[in-house]
């Protein structure tokens, strides 16, 4: 019997339940493991994937059915100045890497895409193990969208922070950007759960109390509000930006600053950075005729804080 594919309500994901033969769950699920889907949570039931409701959230596999071992995960969508996707992609061009998932979503905006081999790919936000230069493996979670709708945003924000939970992720790391003014060169440092922000500033690292005054809206903001429900350990890093397109010395300080203050060899310079924005830039050009066709409008004064 297949899950519910969409939901009409509490109610009737119950019957559904009490109609199904014993262990059939666990068949469904061990099924959906088999092809490389996870995430998918036919059933609300299951906790923290779909509360109420189905998430609608799918986690496809391109190599294994899991996460490796690692030190770090690191989130960026774009956003102003786009200072975290750019070290994202740079850790992805620079280092040995490879892709070994898709965050798919239904609210991604419908641009499908061909891929190096020619190939059309779907839109999603891509998962990628990369190797620093100290043996160490780091997770990326990045790409050039993030879900058209508040529901969306919602539900790809609690897949990947389940996903960072199953994987026991050490921390999770958010990278956003903030804009500001010329002079204005900060690292803001920002947690949602009070032990990981103690922890911080008992490592000397000063926790920011006033930002963001105009709150965090996207995916990285719910990912990093909604870490403590998950007992994920997440630190927002934002760093100050003018605001444009591809900032490309805001990403160098952050990228830095990582480095420093978190012990973490990203080994990325300035030069590696540019290349990412050149070829940052040229998606955007078309990433911009495709908002356009489907209307999708910023709201006034999200600019402000847009991670």
């Amino acid at each position: 019997m297949q899950g519910v594919r969409c939901c009409h309500g509490r109610r009737l994901a119950d019957e559904v339940l009490a109609r199904r033969p014993a262990g059939s769950q666990a068949q469904e699920e061990a099924r959906c493991g088999q092809q490389g889907v996870v995430g998918v949570a036919p059933y609300p039931a299951r906790g923290h994937r779909g509360r109420g409701g189905v998430n609608r959230t799918k986690i496809r596999w391109l190599v294994g059915d899991g996460l490796p071992e690692h030190a770090a995960m690191i989130e960026a969508v774009p956003g102003v100045g786009n200072v975290g996707k750019l070290i994202v992609d740079s850790l992805v061009e620079k280092h040995p890497s490879r892709s070994i998932g898709w965050v798919l979503h239904p609210d991604f905006p419908p641009h499908s895409t061909l891929d190096e081999n020619g190939l059309v790919t779907p839109p999603r936000i891509n998962i990628n193990s990369v190797l620093l230069p100290d043996g160490s493996t780091v997770i990326t979670i990045g790409g050039p969208l993030q879900p058209m709708t508040a529901a969306g945003q919602h539900e790809v924000a609690e897949s990947i922070l389940a996903l960072a939970a199953e994987s026991k992720t050490p921390r999770l790391l958010i990278l956003a950007g903030l804009a500001s003014g010329t002079d204005d060169k900060g690292i803001h440092v920002i947690c949602a759960d009070p032990g990981v922000r103690d922890d911080l500033e008992a490592d000397d690292i000063p926790v920011s109390r006033e930002h963001p005054k105009a709150g965090m809206i996207g995916v990285a903001g719910l990912i990093l509000a909604l870490s403590p429900l998950h007992g994920v350990p997440a630190i927002g890093l934002v760093a100050e930006t003018l605001g444009a397109s591809a900032d490309v010395l805001a990403a160098d300080r952050l990228a830095s600053w990582i480095e420093v203050g978190l012990d973490l060899p990203l080994s990325l310079d300035l030069d590696s950075t540019e290349e990412t924005a050149r070829k940052l830039m040229a998606t955007m050009e078309v990433s911009g005729s495709i908002e356009e066709t489907i209307g999708a409008e910023e709201s006034e004064g999200s600019s402000d804080f847009y991670v």
